[in-house]
């Protein structure tokens, strides 16, 4: 079966490798096209070179910024603002502008918590992303922002309940808090440990995040049996958007 075409929105430079990194890395080298819009940082700082370089491990194309503000570091995007402070319709047709020239099958971006750390950008991203999947196939919204184009799915990356242990003891020492969802909720849990070679090397591209000890240090401090239980298996809920089930004439649980 063929491997579909993915593009993946994420809130940061260096979200794109824990939200799905070994994803991306799966369907690249399965020939799918794979490309990954980041919603803040400017294209000119050292985070946009090293995402490019963590893209280029991965085989997700080039860097589609939008080129807000992180919410926590204004300097990433001198003169623009905050992504959680961007008008909701301005984001949301940038999104459906990347969404229609790309025209991908299927589209992941952060869970409705904004992932493990529960970040306001990564929860941001998720309502423009949800916004735009559906936006992007009608015809009469954002006309200037190309021929309408529908996924097929949604895919929030997520963590469940079960995975809390795990990630919890590394993220508590530092203050994080761990947002997870029941297990019942997941409806994909992806084996990356093919890919996770190309995982890991697309966390280390993010040398200034190693370097300050942000989540890409803590990671490549683990010992490396530990690093590959906690990478090795990606989760993911997935939303349909493409009509595919009969017609009805009732709404039905």
């Amino acid at each position: 079966m063929p491997v579909p075409s993915l593009l993946a929105v994420f809130a940061h430079p260096d979200d794109e490798y824990l939200s799905a990194g070994g994803v991306l890395a799966r369907h690249a080298s399965a020939g799918a096209r794979t490309a990954v819009v980041t919603a803040t940082w400017s294209a000119d700082t050292p985070r946009a070179a090293e995402l490019a370089e963590a893209l280029r491990i991965l085989g997700a194309g080039t860097p589609r910024m939008l080129g807000y503000a992180d919410s926590r570091v204004p300097h990433s995007a001198p003169g623009r603002p905050r992504w959680c402070d961007a008008p909701l319709d301005e984001a949301v047709r940038e999104l459906v502008a990347h969404l229609r020239d790309f025209r991908p099958q299927i589209v992941v971006t952060h869970d409705a918590y904004g992932g493990l750390t529960g970040h306001e950008d990564h929860v941001r991203t998720h309502r423009v992303t949800t916004l735009a999947v559906h936006a992007a196939g009608l015809e009469r919204l954002y006309p200037d922002a190309g021929e309408p184009w529908q996924p097929s799915a949604l895919y929030l990356s997520t963590h469940p309940h079960s995975a809390a242990r795990a990630w919890g003891g590394h993220l508590a020492p530092v203050g994080k808090a761990v947002h997870t969802v029941p297990d019942t909720r997941v409806t994909a849990t992806v084996d990356v440990s093919p890919w996770l070679d190309r995982k890991i090397a697309a966390i280390l591209a993010h040398r200034t995040e190693v370097t300050r000890g942000a989540a890409p240090g803590l990671v490549a401090a683990l010992p490396v049996p530990e690093r590959d239980r906690l990478l090795g298996t990606e989760w993911y809920t997935r939303h349909d958007l493409a009509p595919t089930a009969p017609k009805e004439t009732e709404l039905l649980a």
